[in-house]
């Protein structure tokens, strides 16, 4: 009869569960798991690896240790190791305590930083409520895109600069097959990013269920498919991301009104689509809808972009008009009603009939529930996590990551910062320098920013100098036939060092990232002018633009270095 001793068990459930994951061990003929006892009894065939048995019951959640005891066993053997490494607060052989790291949450902070931990030696418990991979998987940046792309293509089918010589056609639009698609890419990446890697990553075990703080040492996890455990860690991350704001507009919430993650699962294209909101998600979904063949009207409080350069949101009013999307700025829906399965706005303007109401203003950091007041944790007014220049919190040893915190509600930068709060609840003093943070919006054409602008800059009290190139003077641009928008550049008078980059074009995403290392490596407007660009790309308008702080290109020919 061999014994282990196991912590962490809460009640006879616990017990249970890991009798069950004992008993699938190979070589585990019987199994008695005792939770007041804290023991589990094993009678084992000849050769069953003790390290098996303690991995069983530490993927649960929970500590174990092979009980002191065990006659004939020879010392500084693999069961010796095994106990050291694996369970009990054991030391492993260089003297050092192995951590256990909570993490709430399964999206890209989540990930990143339990990866990190596991792969600098900490225990790892993952906490999800939900599916596995949070929101840009699922539910946000991967079938967004998808569904972006394929509505590209459909409207290139439909109408391009080359009609006069290549015949256009209106495609049929198979909604459901499109979805069926989408969703098989989403699922595949899911288990090859997510699934995959955490079932082969031995030091991370996962938990389905949901998270709250009982203090600031413990967690109490209510588990989807039955139960509570509760969980001691030295260490937590909490990555539980953001879930989409609904304004309080009279009679919205009574209506059965689309967020973004109903629209991209929907398998219609409805005949109207309003969409209330004037930022990212709004208008890639608007202008996805309306070249699948919606009717779509956006409403905007202010105009489109407002926190942006206002030359962005111009350049993008006009593409979507010119589209046929209607684009109503200042306008303040007043109230939301739906009867016989139409939605009537009421707005300053009027009222306005639609077939579906899609609501995309904002996202709001998915903090509540978590306990936060019994660990210590602070949130703002928005509720979302207040954390330092580490990723930690106010709570001892708790850290946050990704868009339940202040910081921007990108993907990159959840996954940088959870890999950064994996490094410092190790040991380490890793930060995150946003400064050349790039940012895309996947509208036709798209917007890309990095930087500061021009107001911005103004507003830390830096004199600046300017400069837009309009693209119908990038050769690439009117190679394509396609001169919407403009690529602008903000400079430091005097030291002319960049200091922000605006873009709006075709493709501006592929370009940003350069103009994202030129202000990494503080190069000034005139370093870049000199640099070589391939000729006939995108990217060369950076050059281009930063020529005209010398020079008028207009003047030069069309490859002049």
């Amino acid at each position: 009869m061999t014994e282990l001793v196991i912590s962490g068990m809460t009640c006879d459930s616990c017990a249970t569960h890991v009798r069950q994951a004992l008993e699938i061990v190979p070589g585990v003929r019987s199994a008695q798991v005792s939770y007041p006892e804290g023991t589990a009894r094993l009678t084992l065939a000849r050769g069953t690896p003790m390290t098996a048995l303690v991995s069983a019951v530490t993927a649960l959640g929970y500590r174990a240790r092979v009980a002191d005891g065990i006659a004939d066993r020879p010392r500084d053997s693999l069961l010796d190791k095994a106990r050291s490494w694996l369970g009990g607060g054991q030391k492993a052989p260089d003297g050092d305590e192995a951590l256990h790291v909570a993490v709430i949450g399964s999206g890209g902070a989540a990930m990143a930083a339990a990866l990190k931990a596991a792969e600098r030696g900490a225990r790892v418990t993952l906490i999800e409520r939900g599916t596995i991979g949070g929101t840009c998987v699922n539910v946000g940046c991967v079938p967004s895109k998808i569904m972006i792309r394929a509505a590209h293509v459909a409207h290139m089918r439909r109408e391009s600069p080359f009609d006069a010589g290549i015949a256009a056609s209106a495609p049929a639009i198979h909604r459901c097959r499109l979805l069926a698609q989408q969703q098989a890419r989403v699922d595949e990446l899911r288990h090859a990013k997510y699934e995959g890697i955490l079932a082969s990553t031995p030091a991370i075990s996962v938990l389905h269920g949901e998270a709250r703080f009982k203090d600031a040492q413990h967690l109490v996890v209510k588990l989807n498919d039955g139960g509570e455990r509760e969980l001691a860690f030295d260490r937590c991350l909490i990555a539980t991301g953001a879930y989409p704001s609904v304004p309080p507009i009279p009679g919205l919430k009574d209506a059965p009104f689309w967020t973004s993650t109903d629209a991209l699962a929907s398998d219609v294209i409805p005949p109207r689509l309003a969409v209330i909101g004037s930022s990212v998600v709004a208008l890639e979904l608007a202008q996805a809808f309306a070249r699948l063949g919606s009717k779509v009207t956006v409403f905007a409080r202010h105009t489109l972009f407002l926190r942006e350069d206002p030359a962005i949101g111009e350049a993008v009013t006009a593409a979507f008009r010119a589209e046929g999307i209607d684009v109503l700025e200042h306008t303040q829906t007043r109230q939301v009603r739906h009867a016989d399965g139409e939605f009537v706005l009421t707005t300053d303007h009027g009222d306005l009939r639609a077939d579906r109401l899609l609501v995309a203003t904002g996202r709001a950091p998915d903090t509540q529930g978590l306990g936060l007041d019994a660990a210590s944790v602070t949130v703002d007014a928005q509720g979302a996590i207040v954390v330092n220049a580490s990723m930690r919190t106010s709570g001892a040893n708790i850290y946050a990551a990704g868009d339940c915190t202040e910081q921007p509600q990108f993907v990159y930068v959840a996954a940088a910062s959870g890999t950064r709060a994996a490094l410092n609840m190790l040991g380490g003093d890793a930060t995150l320098d946003l400064s050349a943070m790039p940012a895309v919006v996947f509208t036709d054409p798209q917007v890309a920013t990095v930087g500061l602008t021009e107001t911005e800059a103004r507003a830390r009290g830096m004199e600046v100098d300017t400069r837009a190139l309009t693209l119908d003077n990038v050769p690439r641009a009117l190679a394509n036939f396609d001169t919407r928008g403009f690529i602008k550049l903000v400079a430091e008078v005097g030291s002319g060092r960049l200091l922000g980059v605006q873009a709006v074009a075709p493709e501006a995403g592929e370009l940003i990232q350069s103009a994202a290392l030129a202000l990494r490596a503080r190069m000034t407007v005139h370093d870049l002018a000199e640099q070589l660009f391939p000729y006939l790309t995108m990217v060369e308008g950076l050059k281009l633009c930063a020529q005209t702080f010398t020079k008028d290109v207009k003047q030069l020919s069309c490859c002049a270095g």
